[in-house]
């Protein structure tokens, strides 16, 4: 019988709190689009890949997690992961807040057209949800800002259990 790993010494059980937290994160995204009706711009699509990764990431450490070593190679894998979206994440706050202009698919690129018909072709292309728009808030921290802490937090635990798990390991790492 399989026994469920208690504590940080085992890169399992971080791992399985990062994929949770992941999927979390992912279905509340989800359900604000598909029950609520808060349609993602550009940049929160972009935002959802790092937590598409960890789950990746995860997955692959608890299927091969007989080769020793990947499972805390996987949760640095999945902390670099969440760094990146913490700066995507920052990014799009920086762009909510008008501190910066956001991408030219983030629908606030300058009209530039030589016809009428040209012109109609850009604006048809055009993202329906703005980028420098704050869709929803809560406490004045839109969805971006509160993914910032969450992927910086997420990211910190990952590498803190990589950490732990290669210090861990019976073998010596002095040998090698």
């Amino acid at each position: 019988m399989k026994t469920i790993p208690h504590s940080l010494d085992d890169p399992r059980l971080p791992t399985i709190l990062l994929a949770l937290a992941s999927v979390g994160v992912l279905a509340s995204a989800l359900f604000f689009q598909f029950v609520l009706d808060y349609q993602p711009c550009v940049l929160c699509i972009l935002q959802r890949w790092p937590y598409v990764a960890v789950v990746v990431f995860s997955i692959a450490a608890l299927v091969f997690r007989q080769w020793k070593g990947l499972g805390d190679a996987l949760l640095v894998a999945s902390g670099l992961a969440l760094l990146a979206g913490s700066g995507i994440a920052a990014y799009h706050v920086g762009v909510e807040q008008h501190w910066w202009a956001g991408t030219s698919s983030c629908g606030g690129g300058t009209v530039v057209a030589n016809s009428l018909e040209a012109l109609r072709a850009q604006v048809m292309a055009a993202p329906v949800t703005r980028c420098d728009e704050v869709a929803w808030s809560l406490f004045g921290v839109s969805m971006a800002g509160y993914n910032v802490v969450i992927s910086l937090g997420l990211a910190v635990f990952a590498f803190v259990a990589a950490r732990v798990a290669y210090t861990r390991t019976p073998v010596s790492r002095t040998a090698l």
